[in-house]
């Protein structure tokens, strides 16, 4: 698993990212801190996250990749609200970490057809598996 420096970082940016409409929900913040306790950061070093910067660490495999991609995908649509801004920059988080341009377009455009558009993990594995080959 990921050092702790690592967790953190995954964290800060999941917490970057639901504050792109400058609010966290209450959902969101629930959702984050389970992130938090499954990565076994603690609560007060998990809220320290919202006020200070830490250093930005792209996951190394690509398996860690697409987990973080999913988690983003879940917190963006916790909320049952999404907008084109929050889109926009889950995909270029995607591209950022290295994931292919068109299997992120299309994790994006096939999210609405499931049930609170939340892509079941292995759809993910499978998109992108399809584009790596």
């Amino acid at each position: 698993m990921s050092s702790h420096k690592e967790k953190l970082s995954i964290l800060s940016e999941m917490i970057s990212f639901a504050k792109v409409n400058n609010t966290i929900k209450q959902a969101e913040y629930d959702f984050l801190f389970n992130v938090a306790q499954q990565l076994e950061v603690s609560k007060k070093e998990f809220d320290s996250l919202f006020n200070t910067k830490v250093e930005h660490i792209i996951p190394k495999s690509q398996a860690e990749r697409l987990v973080q991609f999913h988690r983003l995908v879940l917190l963006m649509n916790v909320d049952g609200d999404n907008d084109l801004e929050e889109i926009k920059r889950l995909h270029d988080i995607g591209l950022v970490m290295g994931l292919p341009p068109s299997a992120i377009g299309q994790v994006l455009s096939i999210m609405h057809k499931y049930p609170n558009r939340i892509v079941p993990p292995e759809v993910i594995i499978e998109i992108f598996k399809a584009h790596y080959n």
